[in-house]
């Protein structure tokens, strides 16, 4: 009987401890491609909420193909947490992401702004290239699919009229990076924080030069089309062989929620991050986050409905009156 009882015990033991195991809480952060910027960020997030436990649950980063693919999964509830653009979050919800793709994603909400993300465009010194309309029947590494530099470019190159005269080649930062240094591309295109390191990488390589595009996107109506876009200027010598300022536009990068999220958890998440410590932690990941401040907590998000809890939180901080 007593042999009989210990193993009922052990039993009842071990059911506890798988019950208390399967429903420990945890919450999905969905990032961008391995060494993007988003990653870095959604990483970097992540791990300070763990490490100091400032949720009773925890936080699982996982890859994406960017600010598209991160909409849509935070939408399907596939992904709790997201690092994506202003613009496409914006356009997601209108029904207007994409020329392909007019379904309204819902429950999306905005948490905070986290960095400017400026267009770079790319070719090299003996190209002959001095302007996007120059591009037409060039090879153009215009971001992998799905994510939000592929979507931009389409829009930016599409408001121009040069889309369906170049050959747009969907890869990623490092991998068109290469190709451009191979000589299988003439240009490619980023759309992130500077300085980028696939940028590094091919001015280190070659002898680059960014193209303004600034210009041509006032001049066709893309800013006006695109109201989230705003100028940017990249500084002389951000990259070896760039020898004076380059007029750009950008967007905003945001911290999304899905809106079932719990409105405490995000305050919870907000509280620890926008602290000197957190953002100090944020600046040791990606010095990209030195854009990140209290005061600039809801930069860009004007055109967004923000989650419950990012309410709250700047609330309490006079950010959002």
């Amino acid at each position: 009987m007593k042999k009989m009882l210990a193993t009922v015990g052990t039993v009842v033991a071990i059911s506890m401890v798988s019950t208390t195991a399967v429903s420990a809480k945890m919450y999905k952060f969905s990032g961008g491609p391995s060494g993007g910027t988003f990653q870095y960020f959604a990483a970097g997030i992540s791990q300070y909420v763990n490490d100091n436990k400032v949720i009773d649950a925890k936080i699982n980063v996982s890859a994406s193909a960017g600010s598209v693919q991160n909409v849509r999964l935070v939408s399907a509830k596939r992904a709790d947490f997201a690092i994506a653009y202003a613009g496409d979050t914006y356009l997601a919800s209108q029904g207007k992401l994409s020329p392909k793709d007019n379904r309204k994603y819902k429950g999306v909400k905005a948490v905070a702004y986290l960095y400017g993300a400026p267009a770079q465009l790319i070719v090299k010194k003996s190209s002959g290239i001095k302007s996007a309309a120059d591009l037409a029947g060039k090879k153009v590494g215009v971001g992998k699919g799905g994510s939000g530099a592929a979507a931009n470019a389409e829009r930016f190159f599409k408001g121009i009229g040069v889309w369906d005269k170049m050959k747009p080649e969907f890869l990623g930062y490092n991998n068109a990076a290469a190709a451009f240094s191979n000589n299988q591309l003439d240009a490619f295109w980023v759309f992130a924080g500077y300085p980028t390191a696939a940028v590094i990488q091919a001015a280190q390589q070659n002898d680059i030069d960014l193209i303004n595009v600034y210009t041509d996107a006032q001049k066709f109506g893309v800013l006006k089309e695109y109201p989230f876009y705003s100028p940017i200027t990249i500084p002389a010598k951000t990259y070896r062989g760039q020898n004076s300022d380059i007029k750009s536009f950008q967007d905003s990068a945001l911290w999304i929620a899905n809106e079932n999220v719990p409105a405490d958890v995000v305050y919870k998440m907000l509280k620890a991050i926008f602290t000197d410590e957190g953002l100090k932690h944020m600046v040791a990941i990606k010095k990209t986050a030195k854009q990140m401040s209290v005061e600039g907590g809801i930069k860009g998000t004007s055109e967004l409905e923000l989650h419950p809890g990012a309410i709250r939180f700047w609330k309490e901080k006079g950010v959002l009156k």
